[in-house]
């Protein structure tokens, strides 16, 4: 059978095109083979079943795997101890018997003692008989015992959760102190970080607390793809289906705008492969060029997938996160990285943005794209007149297939001076742009994209990059603050132009001034042409 691109489920070397993970799995081994417990923690999709799954695979000859997964666990688990220690037990013995774990050598009494404590569910059974098992289990086993647990964090606010985490650490910690045989390592991988999650010591109202995890070893393992492991991938398609691709210049889009995404990754190849090249072989050529990326780029910002629906859902559980990227994609404020600061740490834990350098930046551009579009179309600027206006002028911009930019400039700067021409510095200072990728939306949504220009987001400029059909326009917007300042984004504006291979560019003002000229206007600098507006 022909592989595929997968983005369900763990990805199978045998059945799916994926990058190559083995110095993944070799940095992974190494925290394993000293012993190390520690968690993986990774937005939705990130690659972490697979990892898992890698894993155990290279594991299996030197370790006893058990690779559980909580989402085996319903709700009724957690209702007390007990309930939850013989659900817990249920699962590892299951694991047990898949490695058939009783023909190893004293294992057969230990898997008798537990098949008989499962099959009767003895109400004495609680997590210290449970650990107990467990115990014994690292004690006679043959080889050294790794327990692997993925979607750990999803029933993790529960407390028999934290108590289980507070027996792994004791055991843990006696391993060395009185010679207690446990597991070799132990994996826990969710998107939540464990590692943080606290535990009552005392009664409700004593607000002291301590996390039931902090013996977890710092994972500093890169879960993203890198743009060498992508271009293997494409590498391998290319010997099965000779298309002609570039894979280096495929690889290297695909990393600008994921940042080495998993789910992204996979799931714009997969658009490419079989939506847009489709079935046939002679028509996948197309496909594999910047025009059809570009193409699964706008299919992919369409879907409402369940990666999507994930991260937009988080933003209505936590309205201080929204309020926090907001401010960072429409007004450009510049966020310190600090590790302490909640708001950032979920931002960060759920995929929104990263750290660079000190700075939170947005994740990727896929996600930067897909926040400006949730955010315009929930505004309230959407009833506003200027998105009706946008609504009833944009089939004024389609000639023969082309979007005539100039004219967008134009049109937006009389509608805008008409509705906004009174309003406050404070209020264009924070809206301007927005109100400019309100106008625009509706003109390219369903056959084009824009994004943000990350060198610009925090210059007191913004850089706005349309992809439409093929083509591409780089929009620079900004605040008038004099002609030295205005002459320099001049400048500055030709060198990316020069950057993206174009002869013009397109400048859009917000002046103050009471005396200026609104308008449009064509000049040459550098030998590039710019289309400058001012409103």
């Amino acid at each position: 059978m022909a592989k595929i691109f997968n983005v369900t489920g763990p990805c199978i070397p045998e059945k799916h095109y994926m990058a190559d993970i083995t110095e993944r799995i070799g940095q992974i081994r190494k925290m394993i083979e000293a012993g190390a417990y520690f968690t993986i923690n990774c937005a939705r999709q990130y690659g972490k079943t697979t990892t898992l799954t890698a894993l155990e695979k290279g594991l299996s000859e030197e370790y006893l795997v058990i690779n559980l997964d909580f989402q085996d666990l319903g709700s009724a688990s957690y209702q007390d101890e007990n309930t939850f220690s013989l659900s817990f037990l249920a699962l590892f013995l299951q694991e047990m018997e898949r490695h058939t774990a009783d023909e190893m050598p004293g294992m057969a009494e230990i898997m008798k003692k537990m098949r008989n404590t499962a099959e009767n569910s003895a109400r004495e059974f609680c997590l210290l008989s449970l650990f107990m098992l467990l115990r014994d289990v690292c004690a006679y086993s043959a080889k050294k015992v790794v327990l692997m647990i993925d979607e750990v964090d999803s029933t993790s606010n529960n407390q028999v959760f934290l108590d289980f985490l507070a027996q792994l650490r004791s055991y843990y910690l006696k391993r060395d102190t009185k010679g207690i045989a446990v597991f070799q390592s132990v994996i826990l991988a969710g998107v939540y970080d464990i590692k943080n999650l606290k535990r009552k010591l005392r009664p409700e109202a004593d607000r002291r607390t301590n996390s039931p995890w902090n013996i977890a070893a710092d994972f500093d393992v890169d879960m993203s793809l890198s743009q060498k492991g992508i271009i293997g991938m494409l590498n391998e398609y290319e010997a099965d289906h000779q298309t002609g691709m570039d894979t280096s210049r495929i690889a290297e889009l695909l990393y600008e705008y994921t940042s080495g995404y998993p789910y992204l990754v996979s799931r714009l190849c997969k658009l490419m492969d079989e939506k847009i090249g489709g079935a046939d072989e002679s028509t996948k050529k197309n496909a594999w060029t910047k025009a059809g990326f570009l193409e699964a780029v706008r299919m992919l910002l369409m879907e409402n997938n369940m990666l999507f629906e994930s991260l937009t859902g988080k933003l209505a559980d936590y309205p201080e996160l929204e309020r926090m990227l907001k401010e960072l994609l429409f007004f450009g404020k510049p966020i310190s990285y600090n590790p302490t600061n909640q708001v950032t740490g979920l931002a960060i834990m759920f995929g929104f943005v990263k750290n660079q350098d000190g700075r939170v930046i947005p994740a990727n551009r896929i996600f930067d794209t897909l926040l400006y579009n949730h955010f315009l179309s929930m505004d309230e600027l959407e009833s506003s007149g200027l998105y009706t206006a946008s609504l009833l002028d944009k089939n004024l911009f389609i000639h023969d297939g082309h979007l005539d930019m100039r004219r967008i400039l134009e049109k937006f700067v009389l509608h805008f001076h008409d509705l906004y021409g009174n309003q406050k510095e404070t209020f264009l200072e924070e809206e301007g742009r927005r109100y400019f990728l309100l106008y625009l939306r509706p003109i390219i949504n369903g056959t084009g994209n824009y994004y943000i220009e990350a060198r610009t987001r925090s210059l007191g400029r913004t850089d706005i990059i349309v992809d439409y059909r093929g083509e591409q326009f780089v929009i620079e917007t900004k605040i008038w603050r004099g002609n030295e300042y205005h002459t320099r984004g001049e400048q500055q504006i030709t060198e990316y132009l020069e950057d993206y291979g174009l002869r013009t560019g397109y400048m859009l003002s917000f002046c103050f001034n009471q005396k200026k000229q609104i308008g449009v206007k064509e000049i040459n600098v550098n030998g590039k042409c710019l289309i400058e507006a001012v409103v």
